[in-house]
């Protein structure tokens, strides 16, 4: 039995009559509008989940009911009937957003068809948007920030494996967020309701990892004074996250094998054979392929892990992303601190998006966290900055250089870091504004084409991307 309602929009009362009965003997909730401006009182009324209207109607049109719904109500089906002469104008309503569109006489079947269609995809449409709902907003403080590309890439592939029950390997440098892509795999999935179990394979030791893993019986070993449930029994339903794989011992490389293989497993000195239905998603920081090569890492695991490879970039790729995190830590830290930091000057900005973060997204956040707590005034300034971000590198941002440096410091100063620094800014600025155009970009400079491109070369930047470009608007290679 449906429950969606339609209301049917025709200025002939026979087409409303025919389309009235076809749907209510489907079991839909009907309703009849003599044309756009009844149409508009009935929608402000009550929600319809498709709206089936003629297109050329006295007083208002299907396009302007059309125009209508899109603001009001887009949630809402729209499709069109027409006659022969009309079809251009069908197509038309169709690039504003209808649905799809049936010329008359419009045969019962055709409209089923239709309907049936337009259901599915908006069922897939809100499945989509519980699924990045689930991917960016997880529970707490916790969420995934990004709006750069190379986010966005992770989290479309995110999007695409949840609902699946394949193996996953995340991958990137410590620090980037694996462990919060293996959260939003899970919640974004149909096991969401089920456990979700972490374990860090690096941080228990190895003698301990086996029983920590599949549980053990009472008195397989020295201590071992009750049975215990490992983390594969915990996950059964769930997902498994196995954090840091590549520091596995190569005696338990073998049995995890057998466990992902079969998906079955004994308990420390046990004989029962425990089954489990699990997800699992690892992570490492480390090439396994290279480990695969050294011998330090089995080939056979290896394949059987990395069956969808994700990979989380480093934040000097993202530096976009910079100013959301930092925003996203303020209000996290302001409001655990009670303090009244509530931004960062733009100089300070700079310096930090000049920074290239060895220890990523998790030492951005360390030094927001320890600046909220030291900082004296509203806003984060250059004061406040560690000295090592500041001198790292010779990453002084310009302003620092321009402005603040008004007297030599006492305790001196890198004049070649800042003429660098300066120098590297400066060309930036010159191949944003010339949208990547080397020759123009030498021309406001003043200086020669090739000279822009070896000072390029030396400084490792790229051409930006055109303004407007998904990717933005300028990318540095090399950090």
């Amino acid at each position: 039995m449906r429950n969606e309602s339609v209301l049917v929009v025709d200025d002939s009362p026979d087409i409303r009559d025919i389309m009235a009965e076809v749907l209510k003997d489907e079991g839909f909730t009907v309703e009849l509008a003599s044309d756009g401006k009844e149409a508009e009182e009935k929608i402000s009324k009550r929600f319809f989940d498709i709206v089936l209207t003629d297109l050329s109607m006295p007083r208002k049109d299907g396009m302007e009911l059309l125009c209508f719904l899109r603001k009001n109500c887009p949630e809402t089906i729209c499709i069109i009937m027409t006659g022969y002469g009309t079809i251009q104008g069908a197509v038309e309503a169709m690039k504003q957003g209808a649905f799809e569109y049936l010329t008359k006489p419009v045969k019962p079947e055709e409209v089923m068809v239709v309907i049936d269609k337009a259901m599915d995809v908006r069922a897939l449409k809100r499945e989509n948007q519980t699924l990045r709902q689930a991917i960016r907003t997880l529970s707490g403080s916790d969420r995934i920030i990004g709006s750069s590309e190379a986010m966005q890439q992770v989290f479309r592939l995110v999007e695409r494996v949840a609902a699946t029950n394949s193996t996953v390997l995340i991958t990137g440098e410590s620090g980037t967020g694996k462990e919060l892509i293996a959260h939003a795999i899970h919640y974004a999935s149909d096991r969401k309701d089920k456990p979700f179990i972490p374990v860090n394979c690096a941080a228990i030791p190895e003698e301990l990892l086996e029983s920590e893993l599949f549980g053990h019986e009472k008195g397989a070993f020295t201590h071992a004074i009750r049975t215990r449930i490992g983390r594969f029994e915990l996950a059964n339903k769930g997902t498994i996250f196995l954090d840091e794989i590549g520091e596995m011992s190569p005696a338990l490389q073998v049995k995890l094998l057998r466990a992902l293989q079969e998906r079955k497993f004994e308990r420390v000195g046990g004989v029962k054979t425990i089954q489990v239905d699990i997800r699992v998603v690892a992570a490492t920081n480390i090439a396994l392929e290279k480990a695969v090569r050294e011998g330090k890492f089995r080939e056979d695991l290896y394949y059987r892990l990395n069956v969808i490879p994700i990979h989380v970039p480093p934040l000097r790729k993202r530096r976009s992303d910079i100013p959301l995190l930092i925003e996203h830590f303020l209000q996290k830290f302001c409001g655990k601190k009670k303090t009244c930091v509530n931004g960062i000057e733009k100089n300070a900005l700079d310096c930090l998006v000049a920074y290239n973060w060895p220890g990523n997204v998790r030492e951005l956040e360390n030094i927001i966290e320890r600046v909220v707590i030291l900082s004296n005034g509203p806003k984060i300034s250059l004061d406040d900055l560690p000295e090592s971000i500041l001198k790292s590198a010779g990453k002084y941002p310009v302003s620092y250089i321009t402005s603040s440096l008004t007297t030599l410091p006492a305790e001196g100063f890198s004049l070649s870091a800042a003429v660098e620094s300066l120098e590297k800014s400066l060309i930036i600025q010159a191949l944003e504004r010339t949208g990547g155009v080397k020759n123009r970009a030498a021309k406001l400079l003043q200086m020669n084409r090739t000279t822009l491109i070896e000072k390029m070369k030396k400084q490792k930047l790229m051409t930006p991307k055109p303004r407007g470009t998904r990717k933005g608007r300028t990318a540095q290679a090399g950090g």
